[in-house]
């Protein structure tokens, strides 16, 4: 059995500035001054639908090319999906240098200006 993919993705996603942990709808979710930028998605709801992975803000441009480019690994998700927002799959094929990307760019979709400029320095 795969390891849990969650200690991984929360270390990801708490790297951001100012980044928290809240849960919601019995899901972790990370934010940024309380505005979601990534939602954790349980194997065991039917937020996964029986396979881990996060559901990462992004604009619909970016969600309908990554679904193109790679429907194995991205998917639309439910709720969210129809915003933009883009599903990873977490056991199968998880390329983990990519989701610090995506993940920063949700960061950025919802962060204020002056957390954005920390991002900017380095």
């Amino acid at each position: 059995m795969a390891a849990d993919p969650l200690p991984r993705l929360r270390k990801l996603c708490l790297a951001l500035p100012e980044a928290h942990e809240q849960v919601a709808w019995g899901e972790p979710t990370f934010r940024v001054k309380n505005k979601l930028f990534a939602m954790y998605a349980s194997p065991g709801t039917h937020h996964g639908k029986g396979r881990p992975a996060v559901w990462i803000k992004a604009s619909l441009t970016n969600q309908q090319l990554m679904l193109e480019a790679a429907p194995d690994r991205f998917f639309a998700p439910p709720y969210v999906g129809p915003s933009g927002w883009v599903g990873v799959w977490l056991d199968r094929r998880v390329r983990w240098s990519e989701l610090p990307g995506l993940l920063e760019d949700g960061y950025r979709m919802v962060a204020p200006r002056k957390l954005v400029a920390l991002l900017d320095q380095g």
